[in-house]
């Protein structure tokens, strides 16, 4: 029986030393793919709000660290460096605004590059390479705003595609979403990307198809005239209803001491309860806490859904509370009425619960160059110049009446 046992052991323990093993050969996967002799670029196309993760596909096996650069044109001047040395980490997408500078908007990882809260502004040209200027991989990136949302009411009014003489613009629709709550009436959505076919593309650029191209890429020739046009993404949105998986039975004592606490613990099981205080007057975004683009997410007020055909960005353009298409709830500005429960659902499983609280801002630390700052500012020196020009005009005025003076007294001998 013992030598069974040590038998046994001998033949399981590779296998568990493989385990506890750092994987030493993680790089070679860089090394099965051959750099290209010739740089070329990939079209990729994304929704703007989004994530992006663009991996570098290949790079020499010494290579221990890259350098992203980017371009808005190849061969622009102006070309942005974006390198983690200096410990650039991003964790929250919610900690990222809009307009923020694209440095400040992404992080390397294992050789990726990833971008937070994508723009239009970003598309453009990503290469993968070192800082001594070698380069490895491409990529062309076209991001898309979302121009048509397209509900069950006005499916009708989908634009179609466009055919020319040299080209075709048609809309690449995605997969459904996932139902985006349960028991109750939920959304799907999907999302619905311009691209181009023709025969005349640069052959620089490559796509899984060599004949189609976003409509945004440098893959597009400019006589087309899609640059910088209406053409974009669009987004459908349905009604759905999904069943609510069974919850796990609770023991008669749980319920009796979940009963005499007063708490609802069969409605918020697994719920994760955050507190977030905010000024008013003030915007606000909000994100559900383990919530990814890709993922189906919605958003309730206490028992109020909050229904992207209601709520969704772009629909009422003098709206004040709006759901983007990277699942963040904006407040623009944060009222006092605001404050309350906020629910979260994330593949149509409630997620989260944000107990949101508002207070009156009695006052706050101002910038000198706040326009409050300025304008007090610009007052005082007002007042300080009029107030010099009484002090010289007194100054003056009695210098002379003391002359004059003088000069009575002189004539009086």
């Amino acid at each position: 029986m013992l030598k069974v046992q040590v038998l046994c052991f001998w033949s399981i323990c590779p296998l568990l030393l493989s385990a506890y093993e750092a994987p030493q050969d993680i790089e070679d996967i860089f090394a099965r793919k051959a750099c290209p002799a010739f740089l070329v670029f990939d079209t990729v196309a994304f929704l703007s709000d989004m994530t992006v993760n663009l991996p570098c596909r290949c790079k020499p096996e010494e290579t221990h660290s890259v350098v992203w650069y980017y371009q808005k044109h190849i061969g622009s001047r102006n070309t942005k460096v974006l390198t983690d040395y200096e410990g650039t980490a991003l964790l929250e997408s919610s900690k990222v605004g809009r307009g923020s500078d694209l440095r400040s908007r992404f992080s390397i990882r294992l050789f990726s590059l990833l971008i937070f809260r994508v723009q239009k502004a970003d598309s453009g040209h990503y290469i993968c390479g070192t800082a001594s200027g070698e380069f490895f991989y491409g990529y062309d990136v076209d991001v898309q705003v979302v121009r048509h949302v397209l509900f069950p009411w006005n499916l009708n009014r989908r634009t179609q595609a466009e055919d020319a003489e040299m080209f075709q613009v048609f809309t690449r629709h995605q997969s459904w979403s996932k139902c985006d709550r349960c028991d109750i009436q939920g959304e799907q959505t999907r999302v619905g990307l311009c691209f181009v076919k023709s025969i005349y593309l640069q052959v620089r650029y490559q796509s899984d198809s060599e004949t189609e191209a976003p409509c945004g890429s440098s893959a597009v020739p400019l006589r087309f005239g899609l640059s910088g046009s209406s053409y974009g993404a669009e987004l459908e949105v349905r009604n759905c209803n999904a069943t609510c998986p069974p919850k796990p039975k609770v023991s008669p004592e749980r319920q009796a001491l979940m009963k005499f606490l007063e708490i609802d613990d069969q409605a918020h099981s697994g719920v994760s309860i955050h507190f977030y205080n905010h000024p008013t007057d003030s915007d606000l975004v909000l994100t559900c806490p383990g919530a990814k683009p890709q993922y189906a997410v919605a958003w309730d007020k206490g028992s109020k859904p909050l229904y992207l055909s209601q709520y969704m960005e772009g629909l009422n353009r003098t709206s004040r509370i709006f759901i983007d298409t990277g699942h963040h709830l904006h407040f623009r500005p944060v009222q006092l009425e605001d404050k309350g429960s906020y629910f979260c659902w994330i593949q149509g499983e409630l997620a989260a619960e944000i107990r949101l609280g508002v207070y009156l801002r009695l006052g706050r630390l101002r910038q000198i160059f706040d326009p409050e700052s300025v304008y007090a500012l610009r007052l005082i020196f007002t007042c300080y110049i009029g107030i010099t020009a009484v002090f010289i005009l007194t100054v003056f005025v009695r210098f002379i009446w003391q002359i004059n003076k003088t000069d009575t007294s002189a004539d009086i001998d």
